[in-house]
């Protein structure tokens, strides 16, 4: 994927969890004690009471999200639900798989013989579509040229911090070995095109441990789940979910059930219209979930539909990383869900998922022009002409150039396409498209640490912290270690010069000091998950090689989780994301911490304009359909024209799309 959408971002409970059918809470619950006002039922109110305050004037409804609720609303064409479920499903206009012919033109034999002349194309962005889309239609015999706006490195989303790789990259860690992911971590099986395609440019995969792992690679559920100041394995959570469920004040027929089985169960009467079905009967039922549910944000399904209350809305969503996904479209999660299965495998590339971006570029880099941003695109019945500009990067003059082509191929995510004039204009329904699509946030926060104590047991953590000082182990255990910072980075292997002053500073600020000292986490792989501002932690899959340390996914958060993050500074965020991992994983763990830090907003990448195209109730059947339908001259590709955004294999899908478009126009 090239940005870990939410559809799978819960971590699978252990088999055998109870709960296979969850009582409605009508079924009989013992009397509870009336429930507090949630956050939800006060901004509810205060809505109706802005309404009331209005004198109860009727308001023209405009949004998508109401438009259902108001009695003889329209409902969604049904073409166009048609149309999201074939591109779902990845079927033509006969409902007939495309993805066996798909497959054959981007891993065997390329696109397919056309007495069609030859064209000049231009393709605009290098990201994983427009690196494809080129090497496809130069094979075919085009003359073709990509540009990118990046100055140094091609791929999109999808970017590694690391030493070397085409962009040739300064050591980003202070162990010159270590890589983490900016972008895509992890890469469902249930993706052929990727899969495929990795195979076919020989690089070696090995299995992402989404849960974490034994030392025998089996899941063993040790990672934690610390929310409302409750730790606990989730293991131990599948068993016995019932403390940390009354945190939630949740009513008692959800007190037993596991979190992940609530979402389970509310989506179940959906799945309903798709399970067992084939062909166009399968079509038809995705159509019918779109038709009924598209204009649905999560929060109005989860409430209207599956009949929950806000407390246990509360639970999955903090649990099951929903919370800052709820006033998304309801289907986006579900599609996910429905296509990505529990007992999905995950792959990563060692070295980085970058190494895929050096594989795709080295086909075509002859062809690929960086530092070009276009400016402005006109197109008509003599072509397509862009103009560009380059950044003036070092100190380097600032340089203007024009392209011209016969047809050209768009792949800028659509937040970006916004600022850059088209003549003439484009269509109104593209135009609506790109100036509504939405598109999310998302951020990253890496930290590396000297040593890998996630993997440590108590024996291991004694010994390290008993060679630094007698007395220390102890001390960690009874919070008696200073307060002013004074063991950051304090071990003897965390190299001298990269904690600077600003961070101890901030990190003495921010640092909690707790006599809650967790026992060691035991872990390889997996992640946690917790209410404080990190909200999600990864650990490495694997050790890599030739390096005793690692790089911690210290806080991965999205929506206005990770606009949280946005406002501060490095020399801030750091500390303050190894201080949120302690709360977690205990203070201990700062004897490690090399100062060095990585962190990726999408949001604010000049580049990306966003995390992905994660849409809003009712954009779906009203602004797809425009999204990818191409315009004269001018072809769109790229992971929001599919319905697999923030994904690798929308964005293949995509390529090979708009190949066959201009091959065969």
């Amino acid at each position: 994927m090239i940005m870990d959408p939410d559809a799978n971002s819960g971590t699978p409970e252990p088999s055998g969890t109870p709960g296979d059918r969850v009582p409605a809470p009508s079924d009989g619950p013992s009397p509870r004690p009336p429930l507090r006002p949630s956050r939800r039922t006060v901004i509810a109110g205060a809505g109706a009471a802005a309404v009331a305050a209005a004198g109860g004037l009727t308001v023209a409804v405009t949004s998508a999200e109401t438009s259902q609720a108001v009695p003889g609303a329209a409902v969604a064409d049904w073409e166009a639900c048609l149309t999201v479920a074939r591109a779902i499903l990845v079927r033509d206009d006969e409902d007939q798989p495309l993805v066996p012919r798909y497959a054959d033109i981007l891993l065997k034999n390329g696109l397919p013989r056309s007495g069609r002349p030859r064209k000049k194309v231009l393709i605009i962005g290098a990201g994983p579509a427009g690196l494809t889309a080129a090497h496809l239609l130069r094979e075919a015999g085009h003359r073709v040229t990509v540009i990118e706006a990046n100055g140094n490195r091609v791929g999109g989303r999808i970017k590694t911090f690391r030493t070397g790789g085409h962009e040739n990259a300064a050591r980003p860690f202070a162990d010159p070995k270590q890589y983490a992911e900016a972008g895509a971590m992890r890469i469902p099986d249930s993706h052929p095109l990727v899969t495929g395609l990795m195979d076919g440019l020989g690089l070696k995969r090995r299995r992402f441990h989404l849960v974490d792992v034994d030392g025998a690679g089996r899941p063993a559920y040790r990672t934690w789940i610390y929310v409302n100041g409750i730790r606990v394995r989730r293991a131990d959570y599948a068993r016995a979910p019932q403390v940390l469920n009354r945190s939630f004040g949740v009513p008692e027929a959800y007190e037993s059930v596991p979190a992940s089985q609530i979402v389970r169960d509310a989506f179940a009467p959906v799945r309903g219209e798709i399970e067992g079905k084939k062909d166009k009967e399968l079509v038809e039922g995705w159509a019918r979930v779109i038709q009924r549910y598209g204009h649905m944000s999560m929060y109005r399904f989860l409430t209207e539909e599956a009949g929950l209350d806000v407390r246990t809305i509360d639970l999955i969503g903090t649990v099951e990383n929903l919370t800052s996904r709820l006033h998304l479209a309801f289907v986006h999660s579900f599609i996910g869900a429905s296509l990505i299965s529990p007992d999905t495998a995950f792959y990563e590339l060692p070295g980085g998922t970058a190494t895929l971006a050096d594989a795709m570029y080295a086909r075509v880099k002859d062809l690929v022009r960086l530092d070009r941003r276009a400016t402005r695109i006109t197109h008509g019945e003599g072509g397509v002409t862009v103009e560009t500009v380059s950044e003036g990067r070092g100190g380097a003059p600032v340089r203007r150039e024009t392209f011209t082509a016969d047809t050209a191929v768009i792949t800028v995510p659509f937040s970006g396409l916004r600022h850059i004039p088209v003549t003439p204009a484009l269509s109104y329904g593209k135009r609506r498209a790109i100036t509504e699509l939405h598109y999310d946030a998302a951020t990253k926060v890496l930290l590396e640490f000297s040593r890998r104590w996630w993997e440590f047991d108590e024996a291991d953590w004694k010994r390290e912290l008993e060679a630094m000082k007698p007395g220390l182990y102890r001390s960690y255990q009874v919070a008696k270690t200073p307060a002013d910072g004074a063991l950051l980075g304090a071990h003897p292997s965390v190299p001298d010069g990269h904690i600077s002053d600003a961070q101890r500073a901030h990190y003495a600020a921010s640092r909690a000091v707790t006599r809650d000292q967790p026992e060691a986490a035991g872990v390889i792989g997996g992640g946690s998950a917790t209410d404080n501002p990190n909200r999600f932690m990864f650990q490495p899959s694997y050790p890599v090689e030739g390096s005793a340390g690692g790089v911690v996914l210290a806080s991965y958060s999205w929506s206005d989780d990770a606009l949280k993050w946005d406002s501060l500074d490095d020399e801030e965020r750091y500390p303050r994301a190894l201080a949120g991992v302690q709360e977690v994983f205990g203070q201990r763990i700062e004897v490690f911490y090399t100062g060095v830090g990585r962190t990726q907003s999408w949001m604010r990448d000049p580049y990306a304009y966003g995390e992905a195209s994660v849409l809003l109730p009712g954009q779906h059947t009203e602004l797809f359909p425009d999204v990818r339908r191409a315009e004269g001259a001018l072809h769109f590709a790229g992971c929001h024209t599919s319905i697999k955004p923030a994904w690798i294999e929308g964005a293949l899908e995509s390529a090979v799309r708009t190949a066959l478009e201009v091959h065969t126009a």
